[in-house]
């Protein structure tokens, strides 16, 4: 038996798997999240500590203890965690939505210069990653950064705490901005730059890699054997690809959480010249390219939810099926906390262009999905222009079980979408990456390839590919007539 744990933005999810990907049980425990400021993002990693402790012991009840081998972990990326001397939390994790960092990405990409900090990770500076967060704490909390003896990330702070072992994996460090992503290391000159020291930094393994065993102290609470091994795990969308077989080239995972993410793996490292896409590292040991943006369905629940006030997702999807494609020429354009990928611009933000007096919420709900699907095509037009072959699409999250969110999605990639047998993504990821760690089976692939299979395909309406594309024209000709409003706007 083994335990996948997915620490989320605002909840922990626990998974128990059988050897053969058989999900035994799951749980979902809520913690606080909390907004300083407008565009500020932190948590208590205390609270992610006390909450997935309570969690393991809830979800090993009337299990069998005894026959849990591993525990492996996904974690939310790019959150600044940091410990001192007596290895307490210095100050709340800022988090990857977080988006003070501009004037720190400003100082790394123009100053230190977008190249050279290309050639040293891989990737540019963004406000979301690890890096700049550091930074912003060397300029504003002079005195925390001075106490700092532990950078960590999230998933790694539960890590520490299950194990008493201080580490990483290369996915979800390819994403701090530190990481020489080609050669999975520290890159030394992101070091010296960030002025902290190497022992600050955890040790880095592959995600599939054991790292210890469980605490005793632990163990004796949970009720389960001192050899429970504790595998590092990785950040959650590599994971995440992991738990839906995105794991060989021309497998395209789409995921569709609160943030969206195009995740396409690679067998060797390649970087895009033009920084639109992240060169990361894979949880199987390879690389994978990845776009993100930063609202996908989040974006859809704030139009539902807090706009409609509303829950009632199915009545919306209704609504949009009444409705023709583009909306009689309504565009949304869903950057409701800026924009990663391809814009990476902290100040652009959500609007509707083209209402006019016969638009309806119906028009202005399809006009949503529209945007939103459009926006994570962006990242897909990116892949093409690279030459990285796309055979397949999986799709996976909350918006994966929409049938018209689907088809759209089919039409605008002008592919097949695919769902498949198991919904749990992330969680069922870094259960199988336990069951690798355990030496249940000798790789990543090999896991993927007998738990995770297609279930469900939809194919593109040729009608809806020509419409789609035409509309796809206006709409990524909109942000660049806009960019200077954002600004202004601040």
């Amino acid at each position: 038996m083994f335990l996948g744990i997915d620490l989320g933005t605002s909840s922990v999810k626990l998974l128990l798997m059988e050897k053969d990907g058989e999900v035994i049980k799951t749980l979902t425990k809520d913690y606080s999240l909390s907004f300083p400021k407008p565009t500020w993002a932190e948590q208590d990693p205390n609270e992610w500590w006390e909450v997935t402790k309570n969690g393991i012991k809830e979800i090993l009840q009337n299990a069998d203890k005894l026959s849990l081998k591993g525990i492996s972990f996904s974690g939310q990326m790019h959150g600044l965690v940091i410990l001192d001397k007596d290895d307490e939390v210095i100050r709340p994790a800022i988090l990857w939505c977080d988006q003070r960092t501009e004037k720190e990405c400003n100082y790394l990409n123009n100053e230190i210069g977008v190249e050279k900090i290309s050639e040293y990770t891989g990737n540019m500076a963004l406000t979301g990653f690890t890096a700049p967060k550091i930074l912003w704490v060397k300029n504003n909390e002079p005195e925390n950064f001075e106490k700092i003896r532990k950078i960590m990330l999230p998933k790694d702070y539960i890590s520490y705490m299950l194990s008493g072992k201080f580490a990483t994996d290369t996915s979800d460090a390819s994403g701090m901005l530190i990481l020489d992503v080609k050669n999975r290391k520290w890159s030394k000159e992101m070091i010296d730059i960030l002025s902290i020291k190497e022992e600050m930094l955890p040790k880095v393994y592959e995600s599939y890699e054991v790292v210890g065993n469980i605490k005793k102290e632990l163990a004796k609470e949970f009720d389960v054997l001192e050899d429970v091994k504790i595998i590092i795990g990785g950040g959650d969308q590599a994971v995440g690809a992991v738990g839906t077989g995105a794991v060989k080239e021309g497998l395209v995972s789409v995921a569709l959480g609160t943030s969206g993410v195009i995740f396409a793996p690679l067998k060797n490292y390649e970087a895009d010249k033009n920084n639109r896409l992240h060169s990361f590292c894979h949880a199987n040991g390879e690389y994978h390219q990845m776009g993100v943006m930063l609202s996908a369905a989040g974006a859809l629940k704030w139009w539902v939810e807090n706009i409609n006030n509303s829950e009632d997702y199915l009545k919306i999807n209704e609504d949009i099926e009444k409705i023709c494609i583009g909306s009689e020429n309504l565009y949304f354009l869903p950057y409701l906390m800026g924009e990663r990928t391809p814009h990476n611009d902290s100040n652009a933000r959500g609007c509707f262009i083209g209402l006019s007096i016969t638009h309806s919420n119906a028009h202005m709900s399809r006009a949503v999905m529209e945007g939103i699907s459009f926006a994570l095509n962006d990242s897909m037009e990116i892949l093409k222009d690279m030459g990285i072959k796309i055979e397949k699409i999986r799709i996976s999250g909350g918006g994966s079980k929409s049938k018209v969110w689907k088809q759209i999605l089919a039409d605008i990639f002008n592919a097949e979408v695919c769902s498949i047998n198991v919904s749990e993504g992330p969680a069922l990821g870094a259960a199988i990456l336990s069951a690798v760690g355990c030496g249940e089976y000798k790789t990543v692939n090999e896991a993927c390839e007998v738990i995770v299979k297609d279930k469900e395909i939809v194919e593109p309406i040729k009608d809806n590919v020509e419409i789609f594309t035409k509309h796809y024209d206006k709409f990524k000709n909109l942000y660049p007539l806009l960019k200077e409003t954002f600004k202004n706007l601040q």
